[in-house]
């Protein structure tokens, strides 16, 4: 797809739905002057060149790409007539777009009946799963993964509600024999299961989550922000297949959060939360005098703790599902390139005589740190640090990484021969989301090894 081509396409199409509302003549407030405006474009443009090229695949860092072009189309295609999502008369297309889309999502997840609508994001949309627990389970705690995001113990303090962050075993995912320990104490009402943390891309062990959740009667809420769509290459073949357990027992849990604007292909911002039950609604009854007059069996703002929301984020999504639809082979294929060039970069990285690598990867997240000797945990955060600014700095070929914080257990865990002459070491991180990661692997290895090998640098 070419953007030049459909683009304008774009303003036509939403040219032509106007021009059948009769001719009007616009207001001149509105106007600005050519000259004035290229201006001031000019300096935006220049503005915009101090970006990260989060298209290349020589960025290797945060979980940041630009949006499928199907998604760009549909975002500006529907912008141009701005819709507001919270209530049917504020966006009747995008609103069934939306209300359809979550139900992929849902099904994706295995659900068969859910509740669930569109978010600015997984921070909002965990919100949201953390206060239905609220009101389900009042005065009860919330269990989470110590490796999980930093949103939950905010959440948690935002609703008044007490958290425990629970231990993590040696790969990243939460013990489950220490969030057994914690249930026993009758406290806690909801356990926050991560399926792809932030960091390295771990699966917390959901399908034993499900014992605990009958043992103790608690809600298991799933932070799949991330790691959701791997849904898609659960029980597979070929390397890129992932272990089917945790990924189908998301099915039988109370709530899930993902977000389409990492590995859905999508613009900021566009989150989901979807529930199991959906009366949880009752949860979110209010009044409001000012919207909900036409007919409609549901209006998404009576579900959600958000008023206005983006349509054209529903409709990029609902265009982008058109053409790479939720299955292994549309949207999957997608997903399945990073993971192999992770698993990939993982065996480069293991024979290399520069790198080390810190955790196999379990998604497509890598980290790794330059090879010191003796292995120590300040020689790793040094080497690291380093590694990743003159990457970034390099005057040719640039690499752009990122770096992850790891406590000095955390990593002793991992590496028990280093020495533990600090409280953490940082090591380096990429997170694969582009397909083109696999077709450039090699030269992408061998770039940072050839930088990690300059020591004087």
């Amino acid at each position: 797809m070419d953007l030049r081509e459909w683009l304008p396409q774009a303003v036509e199409a939403h040219s032509a739905w106007r021009a059948g509302f009769g001719v009007y003549t616009p207001h001149p407030v509105d106007d600005v002057d050519d000259e004035d405006f290229a201006a001031a474009y000019a300096e935006f443009v220049k503005r915009m060149d101090d970006n990260y090229p989060f298209f290349h695949p020589r960025y290797a860092g945060q979980m940041v790409k630009p949006p499928h072009p199907a998604a760009v189309i549909g975002y500006v295609t529907a912008m141009l007539a701005n819709p507001n999502n919270h209530a049917r008369e504020g966006g009747p297309a995008t609103t069934d777009m939306e209300i359809e889309v979550v139900a992929e999502l849902a099904g994706m997840f295995g659900f068969p009946r859910h509740l669930g609508h569109l978010t600015g994001g997984g921070t909002v949309a965990n919100l949201e799963a953390l206060y239905v627990a609220r009101e389900s389970h009042p005065g009860r705690d919330v269990a989470f993964s110590a490796d999980g995001h930093t949103a939950h113990a905010r959440m948690c303090h935002l609703l008044g509600m007490r958290g425990h962050a629970v231990p993590v075993d040696a790969h990243g995912r939460m013990d489950m024999d220490a969030l057994e320990d914690l249930l026993r104490g009758g406290r806690v009402g909801t356990v926050v299961l991560t399926a792809g943390t932030t960091g390295l891309g771990a699966v917390d062990p959901i399908h034993e989550a499900l014992v605990l959740k009958e043992k103790y009667g608690v809600r298991l809420h799933v932070d799949a922000a991330y790691g959701g769509f791997f849904t898609l290459l659960a029980g597979g073949s070929g390397a890129e297949a992932l272990p089917s357990e945790p990924w189908l027992a998301i099915g039988a849990c109370d709530s899930v959060v993902v977000d389409p604007h990492k590995h859905g292909l999508q613009p900021y911002g566009c989150g989901a939360v979807i529930f199991s039950d959906p009366g949880v609604a009752r949860h979110y009854r209010h009044e409001s005098p000012f919207t909900f007059f036409t007919e409609a069996a549901l209006h998404l703002g009576e579900v959600s703790l958000e008023c206005s929301r983006a349509g054209a984020a529903a409709a990029a999504l609902w265009l982008t599902l058109k053409v790479l639809p939720l299955t292994r082979d549309g949207l999957g294929a997608v997903l399945a390139c990073g993971r192999r060039a992770a698993l990939r970069w993982a065996e480069l990285i293991t024979d290399s005589p520069a790198l080390d690598l810190y955790q196999r990867p379990e998604l497509d997240i890598v980290t790794f740190f330059p090879r010191t000797e003796p292995m120590s945990l300040s020689g790793v955060d040094a080497g690291s640090t380093r590694l990743c600014t003159t990457a970034a700095e390099a005057a040719a070929d640039p690499v752009f990484l990122s770096i992850l914080c790891t406590t000095a257990e955390a990593f002793r865990a991992r590496h028990p021969g280093a020495v533990g002459d600090a409280e953490q070491a940082r090591v380096l991180r990429s997170v694969l989301l582009k397909p083109e990661s696999e077709t450039h692997l090699d030269g992408l290895h061998h770039r940072v090894e050839e930088l990690a090998m300059r020591r004087d640098r």
